[in-house]
């Protein structure tokens, strides 16, 4: 069963950045596509970013585009979140996310998510 554990979140002040982190472990890592969403208090889960299996296309919400920037390292099972500029409106709790399909994105219901990291930016 695929397990992901997220890392790096914290509390910054506006304008400051963080790097957040995604390891994989229980299957072959290279082939499907990951991901960020987040959930602020009171509002329901939103899309942050997502990379293909091949690490060649991004896409991010609009809220973060220019801010935010989506990698990974096939070679450790690892992909980042990498937040410049933070605003007070993105704090929230993160959730990685990986595709259970093989050269698939993320955004079905058969994601699997981790338990989430808390990043909150002081204003």
């Amino acid at each position: 069963q695929v397990h992901l554990v997220e890392s790096g979140g914290g509390l910054v002040q506006a304008g400051g950045s963080l790097r957040l982190s995604c390891a994989a472990s229980g299957r072959t890592f290279s082939s499907y596509g990951m991901g960020w969403f987040r959930q602020a208090p009171g509002k329901e889960r939103e899309f942050v970013a997502a990379i293909t299996w091949g690490a060649g296309s991004t896409s991010y919400a609009n809220s973060v585009k220019g801010r935010f920037t989506i990698s990974r390292d096939n070679a450790k099972n690892t992909v980042y979140l990498q937040m410049h500029n933070l605003k007070p409106e993105d704090t929230a709790v993160y959730y990685c996310a990986t595709s259970t399909r093989r050269y698939s994105s993320i955004g079905s219901t058969d994601d699997i998510w981790g338990q989430g990291t808390q990043v909150t930016v002081s204003s």
